[in-house]
């Protein structure tokens, strides 16, 4: 059973919102690769995962719509190796991440078996607008009246 969480009729258009938590509660709880995610400015985050035997050819990274996936696949390269105990598994993982709106993937790189991904959130540029009202032509105030939008740029009021 689905619970709804947008029901109220204040929340005008956010059904794009209630998609993307049910996105991310089926993302995979398994805990691999370990990863942090930390605020690096006021508008810069950075995602790090543990991917230590994994090469930058064993990896791909892709933004689909609004989520950012980040994938692993070693090859096995076991072959005419005899290993007395195996603990560092050669396994493949994906990792998925849900961005809000205009979240940006500034760069990524690996380093010292760590993957490091760089993402910027653009301060939102705040609006006023101002919505004049009219009168209705010969109704008692019950009739389509005409309204207007007036943009106003930043700053301005």
């Amino acid at each position: 059973m689905t619970t709804r969480m947008f029901t109220s009729p204040l929340f005008l258009g956010f059904d794009h919102l209630e998609q993307m938590l049910e996105r991310a509660s089926k993302t995979s709880s398994d805990g691999y690769p370990p990863y942090n995610i930390e605020q690096t400015s006021p508008s810069g985050l950075r995602i790090t995962l543990a991917v230590a035997g994994f090469t930058m050819d064993d990896l791909q990274i892709t933004q689909e719509d609004n989520q950012l996936v980040i994938r692993g696949r070693q090859t096995d390269d076991s072959q005419g190796r005899v290993f007395l105990h195996r603990g560092i598994a050669a396994r493949q993982f994906q990792r998925a991440f849900v961005l809000a709106e205009g979240i940006e993937v500034k760069g990524a790189w690996l380093d010292n078996g760590l993957l490091h991904i760089d993402l910027v959130r653009p301060q939102p540029e705040t609006r006023v607008k101002t919505i004049q009202i009219n009168r209705a032509n010969g109704h008692n105030g019950h009739g389509a009246g005409k309204v207007r939008v007036v943009d106003s740029e930043p700053g301005q009021e």
